[in-house]
């Protein structure tokens, strides 16, 4: 989930992201080649982490998707 680019119109307005960000990976503990043999969809161009990500990225390396 990321927050809306518009701050004018919806300031706290999630949406769905377009991938996860490299910095989530990384906490996650996935590095890029098991990210794509998971199927998770990589951001490149997001710089931000977000702490529901880095829990979401977690329970799918262990298997349990929510």
């Amino acid at each position: 989930m990321v927050f809306s680019p518009s701050k004018k119109y919806s300031p706290k307005k999630k949406r769905e992201g377009r991938g996860f960000s490299l910095l989530e990976l990384e906490v996650a503990g996935i590095n890029i080649e098991n990210a794509r043999k998971l199927g998770i969809r990589i951001d490149k161009r997001r710089r931000n982490c977000h702490q529901e990500n880095i829990e979401l990225l977690k329970n799918i390396k262990n298997g349990s998707n929510v």
